[in-house]
């Protein structure tokens, strides 16, 4: 699995609606609207590097009121759920 961490600029007075549009489309599994530089930051999570493609220029970057996107790949994941089942291997409860 292949996850992407986009960065939204839009149209301040449409971002809910950005949101929900965004959040409805496969492949993408959250939508946070955020302070700062960005607007919105969406996980896009695909099964092929090429699939990247359809999503964020394909379908994200065409949604009306969008106006730019910052993407970032991740190498690896961590978290805290991730940690807690490793370490609760072999263990019974």
């Amino acid at each position: 699995m292949i996850t992407a961490i986009v960065l939204i600029k839009t149209s301040v007075d449409r971002i809910p609606e950005i949101a929900e549009t965004i959040a409805a489309l496969e492949s993408v599994s959250e939508v946070y609207s955020v302070t700062g530089t960005y607007d919105l930051v969406a996980m896009v999570r695909v099964a092929r590097h090429d699939d990247l493609a359809d999503v964020i220029p394909g379908r994200i970057s065409k949604i009306p009121g969008v106006e730019a996107t910052d993407t970032h790949v991740a190498f690896r994941t961590y978290s805290q759920h991730d940690l807690e089942t490793a370490f609760a291997i072999g263990l019974d409860a």
